[in-house]
């Protein structure tokens, strides 16, 4: 008599991975998992993403709750209890980059810190992807700025991070605080990833000079120019992702 074939559902494939499956099931998920490699190279990239998550957002858990939460409603927001961070700023003028000055600790405005979270949670999300890392690729380039700059109501570029050696391999749509946000994918030939987010902030938003965080592996380098917020995140530190945001910044200014 032939055994009747195994069959695993992605809702089985996140339970798996969740470590919620039965377990009199496992044994049987595993070895269905050991015939399917792109299955199982998906499932590892779940874990890979539960684990960046979990690195992210744990020491959340132990910190005390923000005063903002706590304060009086009558008075303005304060910054969100994030890290003051060592930002190195670039001042940027028409004619071109100028150089950069360092800043000492300060804390940004609360809106431009929360784009920066924004972006390394979806470069944590996004970049860990092995078979959707993107919703649109490279091969249709031109259509994903078109999409993107329609829907941001924005021009948008892709910035040429080749000299670095990053190519583009594609774009998403994300939400944004007030509205949606655009994230450019690139990878290196090592498959490292690196990830531009831009996003519309808020009409009153002043433009910012370069900031810098690191929030446990994920490098952070954000600023606001004209009427974009930009953030570059990924494994590069802050001296190359500086020289990175000096393209993007050409790119869309020239």
């Amino acid at each position: 008599m032939t055994a009747k074939p195994i069959t695993v559902t992605d809702a089985e494939l996140h339970a798996y991975v969740d470590g919620q499956l039965p377990a009199t099931r496992v044994t049987e998920v595993e070895a269905w998992l050991a015939e399917h490699p792109d299955a199982a190279a998906r499932t590892q990239a779940w874990r890979t993403q539960n684990a960046a998550l979990q690195a992210l957002f744990d020491p959340v858990l132990d910190e005390p709750l923000p005063a903002r939460l706590t304060a009086p409603l009558s008075r303005s927001p304060i910054h969100r209890g994030v890290r003051a961070i060592a930002a190195t700023a670039a001042w940027l003028t028409v004619g071109g980059l100028l150089g950069y000055a360092l800043h000492g600790w300060q804390n940004p405005p609360v809106e431009i810190a929360q784009m920066a979270e924004r972006a390394a949670v979806a470069h944590v999300v996004y970049a860990a992807e092995v078979l959707h890392p993107v919703e649109v690729t490279i091969e249709q380039e031109s259509h994903l700025v078109q999409w993107l700059s329609k829907r941001l109501g924005r021009e948008l570029h892709t910035p040429d991070f080749s000299s670095f050696g990053y190519q583009l391999i594609g774009g998403r749509l994300l939400p944004g605080d007030k509205g949606p946000a655009a994230q450019f994918m690139y990878q290196n030939p090592h498959g490292a990833r690196l990830t531009l987010y831009v996003s519309v902030p808020g009409k009153d938003t002043p433009p910012t000079a370069f900031r810098y965080e690191e929030e446990n592996g994920t490098h952070v380098l954000y600023w606001v120019d004209r009427d974009l917020g930009f953030a570059l995140a990924g494994e590069p530190e802050r001296a190359r992702l500086l020289d990175l945001a000096h393209v993007a910044y050409q790119a869309f200014n020239f």
